[in-house]
């Protein structure tokens, strides 16, 4: 008698919990379905906006009287930068190990009429990046921009010089970044403004030859990039702003005796018309950029195409070089 009052008493419960339970699996599949359909329709507007913003770009912000720090200012695309930021009204820091050229660059923005500062520094040594970091606050306090221009190999070297080794590869190319963004994030991050930009080379998105140690720090500095993306949006830091832009050396080049095989597909850049790209895609507040532009469509469709798909694209792309 007992056990038919247990056995009852046990049904009615489960008979009552089972409605309940399966209310609970509805509303969740319901919240599931939701969530789903909201993520589809901000990816659908976010693919109508970049769509949008090909044919009208995001306004050009200001960087009149920011201040800019251009590590590897001495040379290229970096002196450049320095020159153009100075240009448009910024305070320019100019950084680079080399001292004879970082001077020349910050004499020829001062004889224009800009501001700078000249910094001489060996970044890939720890103790230098903080004597650097507590110089530059004690002149002048905040730095609002970054721009980090070492690791670039210019075309002769990529093809002359043999690989660095990749602790001194990665030192310069990788690790020195990591003790820039560490002394200068935060003050950006309390402020909520700032701008960091990474240039990394076309290694950074495909193999060039006889330079694995190159394209190893290239990855890595993309990974940097968008994992600094990442760490400002989950703490939703919207007013600091990283910009990634992939450089293309061989079409990037002022040696004049190199030429490409095949120049008419993509043609040559001067670092002034490259530098000049690459402040464009940074006042506009871009995440990732390349020079030349359309290149970075091209690495967005290789990185979705089969294997065998993109060793065929690239080996049809290969520009070759030649010596004049």
């Amino acid at each position: 008698m007992e056990a038919k009052l247990l056995n009852s008493l046990i049904g009615l419960v489960l008979n009552i919990l089972f409605p309940i339970k399966m209310l609970l699996r509805v509303y969740s599949l319901c919240i599931l379905l939701v969530d789903i359909a909201w993520v589809v329709f901000n990816a659908m507007c976010a693919v109508l906006q970049a769509a949008y913003e090909l044919f009208k770009p995001p306004p050009l912000k200001s960087v009149r009287l920011e201040t800019a720090m251009v590590i590897g200012s001495g040379r290229g695309v970096g002196r450049e930068i320095a020159i153009q930021l100075a240009d448009l009204g910024a305070i320019v820091l100019c950084v680079d190990k080399n001292s004879r050229s970082n001077e020349d660059t910050v004499e020829f923005i001062k004889k224009k009429g800009g501001s700078a500062a000249v910094y001489t520094c060996d970044v890939t040594r720890k103790e230098n990046v903080q004597a650097l970091a507590a110089q530059v606050k004690k002149d002048l306090g905040f730095v609002s921009m970054i721009f980090y221009c070492c690791g670039i190999p210019s075309p002769r070297s990529l093809l002359t010089q043999p690989p660095l080794d990749i602790h001194d590869t990665l030192d310069l190319t990788l690790t020195s970044y990591f003790w820039l963004i560490d002394h200068f994030l935060p003050a950006m991050k309390a402020k909520n403004r700032g701008h960091i930009v990474a240039l990394t080379s076309v290694a950074g998105l495909s193999y060039i030859k006889d330079q694995m140690p190159l394209s190893v720090a290239q990855f890595a500095v993309q990974g940097l990039a968008e994992s600094l993306m990442e760490d400002l949006r989950v703490n939703k830091i919207d007013g600091v702003h990283v910009t990634l832009t992939h450089i293309y050396p061989f079409i990037v080049s002022d040696e004049n005796d190199l030429r490409l095989r095949i120049p008419s597909y993509f043609g040559t850049l001067t670092p002034s018309q490259a530098a000049k790209s690459i402040l464009e895609s940074v006042r506009r507040n871009y995440f990732e950029a390349s020079v030349p532009k359309h290149l970075l469509y091209l690495g967005h469709i290789l990185r979705i195409l089969p294997r065998k798909a993109t060793v065929l694209i690239r080996d049809l792309l290969d520009t070759g070089v030649d010596f004049a």
